[in-house]
């Protein structure tokens, strides 16, 4: 496993530097992380462990660095199980003039390359069923999802505030299997960081790759204006506060310097979870040397 592991990230490197990237390292550390309803952060005196990089990302993103990615530890409280570790490996990556449908053509072939440089083919056998990664993969918007695979309307979902359960317990089980999947166009009030549709301001131009019905990364059209963003994340402090949770300070440092953002797309790949899809194995435990209850 440990072997496949260092395979994968040596892929992951050479894919982004043939594509004229160039990788960074941001701070663990962070005075003020992300305000973001569902995330529960991990204190670190008077910083907080990061969630994700995303925020120094873009900040270098607003210095001028167009190209970007990096793997990096990322930290959350709460999440604990079979898909989920409190401490775990990130890939993202972040470039300007582009979308998420850009990104989802890059996705796309990130995914391919790293099975041909570790494996010499297309193809993954996981649980008992084979992925064809040389077939195109399926983009289907969420809303439809629902209906087609839950027999549920998401803005009913949304409005009685089961959107989280339905999804994970009744959209994500029902995903093909044979080939990836990419959901798209998640709720705007799910997505606080990201653009909206144009034309249709409730929806989020996000997206998650699916590799065997298991969900892979996350990526969207980064949001650039930062009053749209301060009140975002005011609307998020108060879901947390509602909730139970701790309000989360302004990241003051970052919304000065998206004055300077350019329009961008960005993208958070969990690489412990690929590893595992690619490695055929039923835990994540299964692919780092150590887990949390082992300390």
């Amino acid at each position: 496993m440990l072997i496949l592991r260092q395979e994968v990230f040596r892929a992951v490197r050479r894919f982004f530097r043939r594509e004229g990237f160039i990788e960074v390292e941001t701070p663990l550390r962070l005075r003020a992380p992300a305000p973001e309803r569902h995330i529960d952060h991990v204190g670190c005196g008077e910083f907080f462990l990061q969630a994700s990089p995303e925020l120094h990302m873009k900040r270098l993103l607003c210095a001028g660095y167009d190209r970007i990615f990096q793997i990096c530890k990322c930290f959350r409280n709460g999440e604990r199980s079979d898909l989920h570790l409190p401490e775990f490996t990130m890939l993202e990556w972040y470039q300007a003039c582009a979308d998420y449908r850009l990104l989802m053509e890059q996705t796309e072939a990130l995914i391919r390359f790293i099975r041909r440089e570790t494996a010499g083919n297309e193809t993954v056998f996981f649980r008992d069923g084979r992925i064809d990664l040389a077939l195109p993969f399926y983009k289907i918007q969420l809303a439809d999802a629902f209906q087609e695979i839950a027999g549920s309307d998401m803005e009913e979902a949304l409005s009685e505030d089961r959107f989280e359960e339905t999804l994970c317990f009744s959209v994500e089980p029902g995903l093909e299997k044979d080939r990836p999947v990419f959901l798209h166009g998640y709720p705007l009030a799910h997505t606080p960081l990201a653009k909206s549709v144009p034309g249709r301001p409730g929806e989020a131009q996000r997206f998650e790759l699916y590799l065997g019905g298991i969900e892979i990364c996350n990526g969207y059209t980064e949001l650039t204006d930062p009053a749209l963003q301060t009140i975002r994340f005011k609307e998020e402090n108060t879901a947390r506060v509602r909730s139970g949770r701790t309000e989360i300070p302004l990241p003051e440092r970052f919304l000065a310097d998206m004055h300077t953002m350019p329009e961008a797309s960005g993208c958070a790949l969990g690489l412990d979870r690929l590893v595992m899809v690619l490695a055929d194995t039923p835990s994540i435990d299964d692919v780092v040397a150590f887990v949390p209850e082992e300390e």
